[in-house]
């Protein structure tokens, strides 16, 4: 036991150096794919994700009392599909079922692709053989944006956003099995001394957990003392640290690279945009932020997320510049 007690120790120990010499914070970040699935992805910290969702959906049929996860990759209708990864997909004890995602960047079409991601928990209720009556569990979507939907810019203090399917005339829902929460934390800007519930709490934590030094004495319930301590760098191990540093290296390198590749474009486009008028200055941008982007291994989905630009004006770039 003693042996168990030092080698946890020494582990702490070589952690705290590593965090030192490379990862100021002092807790991890839930906007990065490691930080998010170590907050609420493992089973044992599954009363996070549990207490998250009750303050999120405040049910009026009661609160969720179990919950448990499922294979988070799932296949298309055919063999042909491309493979669709979920942050997390959950179900609780009453069969119902929840994707919690957190969507790092802007991307063309998130709205599209997260109608999309809810007809998998929705195909699969169906049993095998021929009768069944239809009758589905509900089906929640859950997404944590670190962005603000373009055409919601004008609303700079609504940030959370309930979407059922309702009747145009008289707004009242039509169909309250299927329901989507995006919650665009850009918009969240209250501070400690506002927040007034527990799911307020929810949304500062997430949005500002790798800036604290220690826990604020507003947050020092059980919970929030949990999440803080599975949140500490210094008590990931060797191994987890790796897979962190590795998770926020390659944000950078993506930020540096799509910075560098805007700068240009920008540069270049301005220089056209004198020379020729406005508008030919901008689709020089364009053109060259597609180029670099390109020539620096981003993909078609990174560069429609950079410019905005369709899948086929973005081919149509790269085929006249024969890329």
């Amino acid at each position: 036991m003693a042996s168990k007690k030092n080698s946890i120790t020494h582990t702490r120990k070589k952690n705290k150096k590593m965090y030192c010499d490379q990862i100021y914070e002092k807790y991890i970040d839930p906007f990065t794919d490691f930080g998010f699935k170590k907050l609420f992805g493992e089973e044992c910290n599954k009363e996070l994700l549990l207490d998250f969702l009750n303050e999120l959906l405040c049910k009026d049929q009661g609160r969720i009392v179990k919950i448990s996860y499922l294979n988070s990759e799932r296949l298309g209708f055919s063999s042909k599909s491309r493979r669709v990864v979920f942050d997390i997909h959950c179900e609780n004890d009453k069969g119902e079922k929840f994707i919690v995602e957190l969507q790092k960047e802007d991307q063309p079409f998130f709205k599209d692709r997260s109608v999309f991601y809810s007809t998998f928990p929705i195909v699969e209720q169906a049993p095998k053989g021929m009768r069944w009556n239809y009758k589905l569990k509900a089906v929640y979507v859950v997404a944590i944006l670190d962005f603000v939907f373009e055409e919601d810019h004008d609303e700079p203090l609504k940030y959370r956003y309930d979407v059922m399917l309702t009747d145009i005339e008289n707004h009242k829902i039509f169909y309250d099995k299927l329901t989507f929460i995006y919650l665009a934390m850009p918009k969240f800007n209250k501070e400690i001394d506002e927040l007034e519930t527990n799911f307020e709490k929810w949304m500062y934590v997430i949005k500002n957990l790798s800036r604290f030094d220690d826990i604020p004495d507003k947050l020092r319930n059980r919970i929030f003392k949990k999440i803080f301590a599975a949140a500490e760098v210094a008590n990931l191990t060797p191994e987890e640290y790796r897979d962190y540093l590795d998770n926020i290296n390659a944000y950078r390198d993506w930020y540096n690279v799509m910075d560098k590749a805007v700068a240009k474009g920008l540069a270049k486009g301005l220089a056209k945009g004198l020379a020729e008028g406005k508008v030919e200055g901008k689709a020089e941008t364009l053109e060259c932020v597609v180029l670099d982007a390109k020539h620096s291994s981003f993909s078609i989905h990174q560069i429609q997320s950079i410019t905005k630009l369709s899948e086929d004006q973005i081919i149509e770039i790269l085929t006249k510049h024969g890329c």
